[in-house]
């Protein structure tokens, strides 16, 4: 029963976090999201190390909370706890000097002792946090705190406080992945002597790798968008990891970082040369007019400025902008680059500044101030990155009214909806491929588009800069999963706008699996009807209650069924091939429908029954046939029939010989036998298994496959006498006689079990495939 009175209570872990101390991505994560999910309702700790280069400011409000020590492998370490609130977030930093006074969080030769001792301190510190505060929900992030969740698995799991806590690992970039040598394993880590954790952790023979350890033992994983989730879970994006990842897909799920929508605001930011709102752009032009002057390019409001922002890395598609850069500047967009990274990317970039002066700036170098004016003056930002687990860049140019052009991947793709010139729809631009040809051609689209319909560009833009990035919708998403895992707790009032949309799938997805495999079965069922069956097995899987659907339509389906499985024969053989698959395949059907009412038989008997039906069921069709000649035409649409024609077709029209003999027999048959066929077809229906018509359709294949040969020969002299036409019209007219004979042989089904109850004798003549030629041109000649 869900607690009204209890909050959510959640310890976020992470080895940065803005203001504090920031390298990348991370940081901006765990400074937005903790903050944006106390808005939300939760209640919030945020676990980062303490490091030396953190601002004096912020060590003077931290006060100490508590102090323990930690015990990892042999050693015993000293861990405080210095709490500070900021911003109505409570901070806890894990104080010990050993490990964190150092110039910069990471890169050191004891990397995965610093962070193996920050993860068991988060476990340690989970009984040592304010009063009232038990831990629901332990959010780590990245490999820094990936042995967390093992640690608590292994350590404490028996104790009463860490039942309840629930743990939830992030994927921020699966490149990064902690791993080290796997003498950590007894000297650090102290697991070697528990085997399943011992051979979770190993990466190979010498090595153990942290996040592959958070993988196996976390609750549920989530990525930084949901294109993400999918790409690390193949070979090319996995690094190493897909295999793992696709083994616990059911609790993996990608989430959409966002953005600080109050300090990214065009309105009210005080780094840029003018405000404008998205009512209002006129400073967005002042904000160009300032940067091209600034970067001294040709001050021009009629060419397309268009910026980068980023680190000079093959990663961020690097390549393809030194492979197209020339053709671009080159048809009069101006281009402006921000970033350091690789050598030759910063000569090459250097390079094309003094090609194409006033066209063309580069500035190789770290600076923030000039980041933010980039953003508000260009009209286009460029980001063609290999791969992109979220990307903050794009969703900043849109904020600021600056039109992306991505490569889809990850989160590139799931931020940017590309324009489409026919509705007007979209944010961006986006090619699919990493290929410097389409990234050009991306380019020119936007460029064209600024200078031949302003008006629409204009609208993209208001499209843009109206998108909802905040993190607000990312926490309700978070939420959404934490409340799946605490189902006891209930959700406030005030942020239940999706209840629990997001976490279900997490939970279902297995099942729906399964259902689509147990669906898909009767797709496979029926091998013999070589056409027509696809298009027939997608009718059956779409809805959940078949059987149902055809009871109410039993005239319908029967009929279609057999002008299905007419078209089917008639298109993937020649002519005498055609007629005996034919003329078995449809009889097939009607002799499985009527054995299964009476009994399951066994495989052998069943092809036993096949072999001997064949000469018996062929009589009274013929004669069926002949009765009915004098009739006029059925009054549907008739065709005449080639072997290529549309299946959609087939399935509704009747097909007729091109002689009007043959026609008028087989319109004749399908009047006298409609009524018998439909109650056959109604009886039998329901009762016939999937598997069994699969067994009988295989059997009769094969016994169709070794008689064809001797059929074609004796075939041919009784046939024509009926039909007289060329083979054409002859694998017509048999076709006509396919109709009939399942139809002779429902009207009266106890007759039809009489001939084949026998089975031994039957069983006997099966084997000989003489036998049944025989039989049948000597009823042949017999008539």
């Amino acid at each position: 029963m869900a607690d009204s009175s209890k909050k959510m209570q959640i310890v976020f872990a992470s080895a940065e976090c803005a203001p504090f101390v920031k390298t990348g991505g991370l940081g901006d994560v765990a400074g937005s999201l903790p903050a944006a999910l106390v808005r939300a309702g939760a209640e919030v700790i945020v676990m980062v190390p303490k490091y030396a280069t953190i601002k004096d400011e912020y060590k003077a409000q931290m006060e100490h909370f508590s102090d323990f020590y930690v015990s990892l492998g042999w050693r015993n370490e000293y861990c405080g706890l210095e709490k500070l609130e900021h911003d109505g977030v409570t901070y806890m930093f894990i104080d010990n000097e050993r490990y964190f006074a150092r110039d910069y969080p990471y890169g050191f030769f004891d990397d995965g002792e610093r962070f193996a001792f920050f993860s068991k301190a988060i476990t340690e510190s989970l009984q040592h946090l304010p009063a009232g505060f038990e831990c629901d929900i332990l959010h780590c992030n990245d490999w820094q705190t990936a042995l967390a969740p093992v640690f608590l698995r292994e350590f404490y799991q028996g104790l009463p406080l860490y039942d309840r806590v629930k743990t939830v690992f992030s994927i921020h970039n699966v490149a990064f992945q902690g791993q080290f040598s796997d003498t950590v394993m007894e000297d650090i880590l102290g697991v070697a002597h528990i085997p399943a954790a011992a051979s979770q952790l190993r990466c190979d023979a010498c090595s153990v790798n942290y996040m592959l350890g958070a993988l196996r033992y976390a609750d549920a994983i989530t990525t930084v968008s949901p294109t993400y989730a999918n790409e690390i879970q193949t070979p090319e994006f996995g690094e190493g990891l897909d295999g793992v990842l696709r083994e616990r897909s059911y609790a993996l799920q990608g989430i959409l970082n966002g953005i600080d929508v109050a300090g990214f605001d065009p309105a009210t930011d005080k780094r840029i040369a003018a405000n404008y709102t998205v009512d209002d752009r006129s400073g967005k032009a002042v904000c160009k007019a300032k940067l091209q002057e600034e970067l001294g390019l040709e001050v021009r409001d009629d060419r397309p400025l268009m910026v980068m922002v980023t680190r000079l890395t093959r990663q961020k598609g690097m390549d393809l902008v030194m492979y197209a850069l020339d053709r671009i500047l080159a048809g009069g967009v101006q281009v402006a680059v921000l970033g350091t990274g690789d050598r030759d990317y910063e000569d090459g970039l250097r390079y094309f500044q003094d090609k194409y002066p006033g066209t063309m700036a580069a500035r190789i170098e770290f600076d923030p101030a000039l980041s933010q004016r980039m953003y508000a003056a260009a009209d286009m930002f460029l980001m063609p990155s290999k791969f992109e687990p979220c990307g903050l860049s794009q969703i900043i140019a849109m904020r600021y009214g600056t039109l992306p052009i991505v490569r889809e991947t990850g989160g590139l793709k799931d931020t940017v909806i590309p324009y489409n010139e026919f509705t007007g729809e979209g944010t961006g631009f986006s090619f699919s491929n990493f290929n410097g040809d389409e990234m050009g051609d991306a380019v020119f689209r936007a460029a064209r588009l600024f200078w031949d319909n302003r008006d629409a560009w204009n609208q993209l833009v208001t499209q843009a800069m109206s998108q909802d990035f905040s993190w607000t919708r990312s926490a309700d998403k978070y939420l959404d999963l934490y409340f799946f895992m605490h189902p006891e707790i209930e959700r406030p009032a005030a942020v239940v706008d999706e209840p629990e949309a997001v976490a279900e799938p997490v939970a279902a997805e297995e099942p729906k699996a399964e259902e689509k495999s147990v669906e898909a079965e009767p797709a496979k069922a029926e091998p013999e009807v070589k056409a027509e069956v696809a298009p027939k097995a997608e009718v059956e899987v779409k809805p959940a209650v078949k059987p149902a659907a055809k009871k109410t339509a039993t005239r319908k389906t029967t009929a279609k069924k057999a002008t299905t499985t007419k078209a089917a024969a008639s298109k993937t053989a020649t002519a005498s091939k055609t007629t005996a698959a034919k003329t078995t395949t449809a009889r097939k059907r009607t002799t499985a429908a009527a054995k299964k009412a009476a009994e399951a038989e066994a495989a052998p008997e069943v092809k036993a029954e096949v072999a001997e039906a064949k000469p018996a069921a062929k009589a009274p069709a013929k004669t069926a046939a002949k009765k009915t000649t004098t009739t006029a035409k059925k009054a549907t649409t008739v065709k005449k029939n080639t072997a290529t024609k549309s299946t959609a077709v087939k399935a509704t029209a009747t097909k007729a010989a091109p002689k009007a003999a043959a026609n008028a027999t087989a319109t004749k048959a399908e009047e006298a036998a409609a009524e018998p066929k439909a109650e056959a077809a109604v009886e039998a229906k329901p009762t016939a298994k999937t598997t069994t018509r699969k067994r009988t359709a295989t059997t009769a294949k094969k016994t169709t496959t070794k008689a064809a040969a001797p059929k074609a020969e004796a075939m041919p002299a009784a046939v024509k006498e009926e039909t007289k036409p060329e083979p054409a019209p002859k694998a017509a007219e048999v076709k006509a006689k396919t109709k009939a004979a399942p139809k002779a042989e429902a009207k009266p089904e106890p007759a039809k079990e009489t001939p084949v109850s026998p089975a031994a004798p039957t069983e006997k003549k099966a084997p000989t495939k003489k036998t049944s030629v025989r039989k049948a041109t000597a009823t042949r000649k017999r008539r």
